[in-house]
């Protein structure tokens, strides 16, 4: 009787064990455990395409070498080399994805959400706790997050390395890393129990701006069905000399900085410059081209606002918006004269009539000021964006403003700020800590609300739905934008009368004139 007690215990600890492990997912290269993890099933560190080293590196991603057996995934791959490289987990073999999954099975069907991170398109992790997918995926999404080359690695722009390939560029390989990894959603994510037609690609910052240029890019098409872009847009003109808005430069230029890069890193040839370890090459810096996506002609055929003119771009709802002191976050001017003067040296003949539109104050910088930085960079891009999409597209869009924050008091250094660059990404994947107690309920009912209406956008491609305020469609005809401060409630475009004499600006730019004087 004790043998056969001790058999049954054996025999029950051991299927407890198992139970508490998922059985192997099937994915196109080979078979991947996960883990259980508050109600979830979780798989990090995926490989998507081949690691991009030796010959592979400034080269489009590869598929990736189909593995024999289990292989474990539950640890987030490597992040990408990025700044000196010499971080913790840091790697060039960085071509990895997660997925956060509430399937019970293969056959559900659930929504898909991949995420792109922020950084500049220098920096950037999936294994940042801020983007942990949990709590979106508990609202009935499955959540993919994507990793991507970044800096030198992932944007790189050579003659030689344009001579080497069939379509005569070089550079983006940051944003094909992403293409690629929704490739690989789009074939494997049924396993996952997501469903490979209702694609929700969002992002912030430099993965709002890669949102929108996926929008653009005709290598995307058929990839996504929505996109959601925080603080993104890439409507600006090419220009040899940047600025925040004004980010991209042509192939030629590009191929320039990178000759002059090459030179920097002491090698003659492309074939030396592969040999050099990844983590001693000379970090990339903004401004350069390769730091950057550039217009190739190939992944980003051409100036975004055009192509939208024309109606060359992949036609899906979208839901867009931008931080209320995007310009607190970028080097905002010290006084009133620095700030008159980079507006008269990047605005040239248009400054006079900028300073009027957003005025500069008195005694103290005013947030007028800084709220050209944000426009320029931000808020003219989403607003444009909306518009184009609304009119030439016909898809439904969803504009909104985020200004969530403590209302300072007159004798605080930060009184007149709004809410600064990326503050929304903690609300919306619902990182808030209760418990802190600058926390207030106010922020927790707007992390509540923009988490559930990023996942009904996902789900339905519209964000409405039970237990929040109607967000009304925008269109010029209903300029309607729903206001993140406080409670959501729908508000004006803000600063929409100074947006239009930024739009004059913009419009020049794109003319032959234009043109002209930028180089």
């Amino acid at each position: 009787m004790k043998i056969l007690t001790f058999l049954l215990a054996v025999f029950f600890a051991g299927g407890l064990c198992s139970a508490q492990q998922p059985a192997p997912v099937k994915v196109e290269d080979g078979l991947l455990q996960g883990k259980y993890e508050d109600g979830l099933t979780v798989y990090l560190g995926i490989p998507f395409a081949a690691p991009p080293v030796g010959k592979l590196r400034w080269r489009p991603p590869q598929p990736a070498a189909k593995w024999q057996g289990v292989k474990e995934a539950t640890k987030f791959g490597p992040s990408p080399i990025q700044g000196s490289g010499s971080g913790p987990n840091m790697s060039e073999d960085c071509l990895y994805l997660n997925v956060w999954t509430p399937a019970k099975s293969a056959n559900d069907k659930i929504p898909v959400f991949v995420w792109i991170y922020g950084g500049g398109f220098n920096f950037g992790s999936t294994s940042d706790p801020n983007y942990n997918g949990a709590n979106l995926a508990k609202k009935g999404v499955v959540l993919v997050s994507i990793a991507y080359r970044v800096g030198q690695l992932g944007f790189l722009a050579l003659p030689e390395l344009s001579a080497e390939s069939p379509h005569h560029v070089s550079g983006n390989y940051g944003i094909l890393d992403m293409i690629a990894g929704l490739k690989w959603v789009k074939k494997n994510i049924a396993a996952f129990g997501g469903d490979p037609n209702k694609v929700t690609i969002f992002g912030e910052s430099a993965g709002g701006i890669a949102v929108s240029m996926l929008c653009a890019s005709p290598l995307a098409k058929g990839l996504f069905e929505g996109a959601i872009s925080e603080s993104g847009g890439n409507f600006g003109p090419s220009r040899v000399t940047t600025y925040p808005g004004e980010n991209m430069k042509l192939l030629s230029d590009a191929e320039k900085d990178g000759e002059a890069y090459m030179k920097k890193a002491g090698a003659s040839s492309l074939a030396e410059l592969r040999k050099i370890p990844a983590d001693k090459l000379p970090p990339s810096s903004f401004g350069q081209g390769m730091a950057w996506p550039i217009v190739d002609g190939w992944v980003i055929p051409g100036d975004q606002y055009k192509l939208y003119e024309e109606g060359k771009f992949n036609n899906t709802p979208i839901l867009v918006g931008y931080n209320s002191d995007e310009g607190a976050s970028f080097s905002p001017p010290s006084t009133i004269e620095d700030y008159i003067a980079s507006v008269k040296k990047r605005y040239g003949p248009f400054a006079d009539k900028l300073l009027k539109a957003y005025p500069p104050g008195t005694g103290k910088v005013a947030k007028t000021a800084r709220d050209l930085t944000r426009d320029a960079a931000f808020g003219w891009h989403t607003w444009i964006w909306a518009r184009l999409t609304s009119k030439i597209g016909k898809s439904k869009v969803y504009y909104y403003y985020f200004d969530q924050h403590p209302d300072y008091p007159k004798d605080s250094p930060r009184f007149g700020f709004g809410s600064p660059h990326g503050q929304e990404v903690a609300y919306v994947f619902e990182h808030l800590n209760a418990s802190n107690p600058n926390i207030t309920k106010s922020d927790i009912k707007i992390s509540e609300d923009m988490a559930t209406y990023w996942t009904n956008f996902a789900k339905y491609g519209n964000p409405n739905g039970k237990g929040v305020a109607e967000w009304k469609p925008f269109s010029d005809a209903h300029p309607d934008v729903m206001y993140f401060s406080k409670t959501p409630h729908i508000g004006p475009v803000p600063s929409a009368s100074s947006l239009k004499v930024l739009n004059v600006y913009f419009k020049w730019r794109i003319t032959p004139e234009g043109e002209a004087w930028a180089k």
